[in-house]
């Protein structure tokens, strides 16, 4: 089974799904992010929102969709880039609309990064 979580850049909100996916997931999955106009550059603000609970997002990379080692996918979510959200094959599809934390003050964006992981694992509940 595995999980792709898309959005633009594949810089903020994706790459925190990716990590909280990573943390929760069952070990069966594998979990990804892309995005459809990567910026080949994790925002500092994610990482430190993730560094703060302990999560090193510096291991991740930002990637394009057409990087991704997978051609389909049990699960996509998109993560609120509407029109911009590269469209990637999948079994079940769903939308997170977060608003795109990158010009956000760090408390605010942290805000978002907590708001993903509520959805991350509601999701996990909600397919076990």
């Amino acid at each position: 089974m595995n999980i792709v979580f898309v959005c633009t850049e594949n810089s903020n909100r994706s790459q925190m799904a990716e990590a909280f996916a990573k943390m929760y997931a069952p070990k069966e999955y594998q979990i990804f992010s892309a995005g459809s106009a990567a910026s080949g550059v994790i925002n500092p603000k994610a990482i430190k929102a993730m560094e703060e609970i302990n999560y090193n997002l510096n291991t991740h990379r930002s990637q394009s969709i057409e990087d991704l080692p997978i051609q389909e996918a049990d699960y996509v979510i998109s993560m609120g880039c509407g029109d911009m959200c590269p469209n990637f094959p999948a079994r079940f599809r769903f939308e997170w609309n977060f608003p795109d934390p990158k010009h956000l003050n760090q408390a605010e964006y942290n805000l978002i990064r907590d708001q993903i992981k509520i959805n991350v694992l509601d999701f996990f509940t909600s397919i076990s």
